[in-house]
């Protein structure tokens, strides 16, 4: 089981020190979060709460990942950064190509690419990008990512319905498949999780909604003939909390725990301090004795 450090909306400067002690504490991975803007006037649902408000955003700061993922790589060594999850069809395939290669390469292959639909057409609006288009162009683009940012950098061009690109060639690349980790609870998550992904990254709910995605995904991949294929399964749970639990969700096939120490949908009142303080305790209570 490998564990990893969340935090997100909170002061910036939290972040490095958080990311070194998170390392030092024994975390194997610290995610970032992504969010372009937040719209004045919005009817749109958010999927992960029960009433579908999204207000908890409104003023929340949030640290463009890239950005972010390259000042945490500057003060670390071992810890990996995994984004949580980039809304990927609002950009532009060459270009977030060349940055995930970019920090990929400056970390050491320490960058895992956790990515997904963004569910605000306002995200789509303010991009100019296609809102009716976005899981068709999210399956090119990872294709395209993959061929861009293939360690052998050879030239690669694309030819799909809704992306076209001329035989080019980036450099550097990393020295290994940046892994590619699909976010999201529909069934076409899961699908696009079984078929084309690295992995699946869950966002929270209760542990009878849990099973019923993990079976999902091994019907899936079973039926896409990946299920021989090393998958990673990233999963938010209060079991997490226990080592009884850990073991629980280890006997699972869960790969990899998420964990945070205050209600992220909330203000941020928690001092630096108080967070440290929690990790360092949970690695004590938890990591150390689930090695």
């Amino acid at each position: 089981m490998r564990f990893t450090f969340a935090e997100s909306m909170c002061d910036w400067s939290h972040y490095v020190p958080l990311a070194i002690e998170a390392e030092r504490a024994g975390f194997h991975s610290f995610t970032v979060p992504d969010s372009i803007c937040y719209p004045e006037t919005s009817d749109s649902k958010y999927p992960y709460t029960p009433d579908g408000n999204r207000e908890f955003l409104q003023g929340k700061p949030f640290i463009e990942p890239f950005c972010l993922i390259s000042a945490l790589g500057a003060v670390t060594e071992k810890l990996r950064l995994t984004t949580f999850v980039v809304k990927l069809p609002i950009r532009q395939p060459v270009l977030v190509a060349k940055q995930a290669a970019s920090v990929a390469v400056m970390t050491g292959n320490r960058f895992g690419f956790g990515v997904g639909l963004s569910p605000w057409p306002e995200d789509f609006a303010v991009t100019g990008t296609d809102w009716k288009t976005r899981g068709a162009r999210l399956d090119e683009m990872i294709d395209i990512l993959r061929g861009l940012t293939d360690p052998a950098g050879a030239f690669f061009g694309y030819e799909g319905k809704h992306y076209q690109i001329p035989r080019i060639q980036l450099r550097p690349v990393p020295t290994q498949p940046i892994p590619i980790l699909i976010g999201g609870h529909a069934d076409a998550a899961l699908r696009r999780a079984a078929r084309l992904g690295d992995g699946w990254m869950h966002a929270g709910g209760d542990a009878a909604q849990l099973d019923a995605y993990l079976a999902r995904l091994a019907e899936l991949r079973r039926e896409h003939g990946t299920e021989r294929k090393p998958f990673e399964v990233h999963v938010i749970a209060m079991e997490a909390y226990t080592l009884d639990g850990i073991r629980r969700l280890a006997d699972k096939g869960i790969t990899d725990v998420i964990v945070g120490f205050r209600n992220a949908y909330e203000a941020d009142t928690m001092p630096l301090q108080q967070k440290i303080d929690a990790l360092r305790g949970y690695a004590d209570r938890i990591i150390a004795k689930a090695r």
